[in-house]
């Protein structure tokens, strides 16, 4: 690994969004260190995460082979939408990868979403979910040598057998094979998914109204009102997911969120009048934001 030179423009933006997670984010960062290729950027989507957040991402700056960009909001509940039309704003990218401060990817993450890009798809995949006990204990050397995607290590450390390790442990012919097969419906999952920018503002970004609980999936209905085709990498977009509490759980906010999604469906509406526009409308640019 070797730590940025080049000023090239980004053939990918991979957007991270997080929240008070640094010990998590910092083992994220160092599975995007370690990717087969660096000609993609980071940026991190902060809904408003206290000093120490920023202290890590300076720190891991310093080592990465990418450029890494900050963007930041205060905190006012869960706004992960409107951080992430920001971060939107931010990408020097055509191409965006969207995924969690609490997932690690494998090796050829990145360049098996680029693999999969084409005009006129949106890509979406999954992920595995660790317990605690194995979360903690994942190292950077575990990262590095890729020790934490191989599934008798995991049993060996805490993971409990499970058919959803084909995520992680299916080979390239397989996975190709479950991803066209899968009985699930792909929906455009945030942890994991990518899409053209184009795309992305075409449907004015993220409803900045929804709350914790399908607002990604939500995002996903436009884009396919819109004409664009989901493609599924479930199998072979790897990510290992850190266990986490999920004390933001608001039944009757999901609820509400539900209810938009299914007006969206119903209605076949592809954009959305609480998004990107109305940010900019504000005047946030690029220029004027938080990122350090």
């Amino acid at each position: 690994m070797t730590t940025m030179t080049t000023t090239a423009k980004p053939v990918a933006s991979v957007i991270i969004s997080t929240y008070n997670s640094p010990a998590w984010l910092e083992k994220v960062l160092y599975g995007y260190f370690y990717q087969d290729r660096h000609d993609f950027e980071i940026v991190i989507a902060d809904d408003g995460s206290t000093e120490e957040t920023r202290t890590l991402i300076d720190a891991m700056r310093t080592k990465s082979p990418v450029p890494i960009i900050h963007v930041w909001q205060r905190d006012d509940g869960f706004r992960k939408c409107r951080i992430l039309n920001k971060c939107v704003l931010h990408a020097n990218a055509e191409y965006l990868i969207f995924t969690d401060g609490d997932c690690i990817p494998r090796r050829d993450f990145v360049s098996t979403h680029l693999g999969s890009a084409e005009p006129g798809l949106f890509v979406s995949g999954g992920s595995l979910l660790l317990p605690m006990p194995t979360s903690k204990l994942i190292d950077r050397d575990d990262i590095e040598q890729q020790r934490c995607f191989d599934k008798r290590w995991l049993y060996q450390h805490g993971l409990k057998p499970t058919r959803k390790i084909l995520r992680i442990s299916a080979g390239p012919t397989l996975a190709a094979i479950l991803n066209r097969c899968s009985p699930a419906a792909c929906n455009f999952k945030g942890s994991n998914a990518a899409a053209w920018k184009t795309d992305v503002l075409a449907v004015n970004g993220f409803d900045e109204r929804m709350a914790y609980g399908g607002e990604d999936r939500e995002f996903g209905v436009r884009l396919r009102n819109r004409g664009i085709r989901a493609r599924d990498v479930k199998y072979s977009a790897v990510l290992v997911h850190l266990d986490h509490a999920k004390g933001y759980r608001d039944p009757a906010l999901m609820a509400q969120n539900k209810n938009l999604r299914k007006q969206v469906e119903r209605e076949r509406i592809t954009r959305t009048d609480f998004g990107i526009q109305q940010l900019v409308d504000t005047g946030y640019t690029a220029d004027a934001g938080s990122t350090q």
